[in-house]
């Protein structure tokens, strides 16, 4: 089976690309090598490498400049998914695309669905739910993954920022009125290729985030904890924390329907980044 992955220099990209190393199947890694939000290219590539499944991991995901940048964020968030589900649906392919927890406004102590009513409060949500419903609309073979908070050895995220903030300063300030779960993207491209090499193509709309949820303030905390830092890490709100794009305040994604439908079991994300600063610190 030969499995096309876009937004390779991603995180997530690159966690699939160490995971699949020694696998059956051939899977193709190309970033901005080949142009998504060109219609043009996608069918370029697709008609040449005629691949079975396509796994979307490109977005734009500046989710404060997407505030100024909407429609820049729109062409690769939403545009490109159509023309990647035209091109999967001619050549009978399925498509695998990751959205977000942003797709929804969130609330006090609500966890979400993947049947929850999306309503999303920032550009960046806006055009990422605009995707999900290009695919949905496309008639293509598809599965849709919502994750949150996504972090790796790879590329910018909080943990890596976390760390290094602790390190250059005595304390730090951080958002304790947001609450989610926090996603390690090794554990996410895991149970991608477990899904594909068990050939799992159920359809439709599914979340995964790691197990547990908690506050940016305890997250940050517990970076903290486990790299012996000694810095001081005092929780604020949002207000005192000011940024361009509203955030869900609380966006937990309930993760039932995965375990039920693939039957993969899901780390607690402590354990998770346990693995992820030892790795880093290695």
């Amino acid at each position: 089976m030969k499995i096309w992955v876009t937004g390779a220099a991603g995180q997530l990209g690159c966690s699939l690309r160490q995971r699949v190393s020694g696998v059956a199947d051939c899977y193709l890694f190309t970033d901005r090598e080949v142009d998504i939000t060109s219609r043009a290219a996608v069918d370029e590539f697709v008609t040449q490498h005629r691949p079975d499944v396509i796994i979307n991991c490109a977005a734009y995901t500046n989710v404060e400049q997407a505030e100024e940048e909407e429609q820049v964020a729109y062409a690769l968030n939403a545009t490109a998914v159509g023309y990647l589900a035209a091109a999967a649906k001619r050549c009978d392919a399925l498509l695998i695309h990751i959205s977000t927890d942003y797709v929804f406004m969130g609330g006090c102590c609500a966890v979400l669905t993947e049947e929850s009513h999306p309503n999303p409060i920032n550009a960046y949500g806006r055009t990422k739910l605009a995707g999900e419903e290009a695919l949905q609309a496309s008639g293509c073979h598809y599965q849709i993954f919502r994750t949150a908070w996504l972090y790796s050895p790879y590329g910018k995220n909080f943990v890596k920022t976390i760390l290094r903030l602790s390190k250059e300063r005595d304390s730090l300030q951080v958002v304790a009125d947001q609450i989610g779960s926090p996603t390690y993207a090794p554990d996410l491209a895991d149970a991608l290729v477990r899904i594909i090499e068990n050939r799992d193509f159920y359809e439709g709309v599914f979340h995964y985030t790691n197990l547990g949820e908690c506050s940016w303030w305890e997250f940050a905390t517990e970076i903290c904890r486990l790299a012996k830092r000694g810095a001081q890490v005092n929780p604020c709100t949002s207000e005192e924390f000011p940024s361009k794009a509203l955030r869900p305040k609380s966006a937990v994604l309930d993760k039932q329907k995965f375990g039920r439908t693939f039957g993969l079991e899901i780390p607690h994300w402590k354990e998770s980044l346990k693995r992820c600063i030892d790795e880093l610190q290695a």
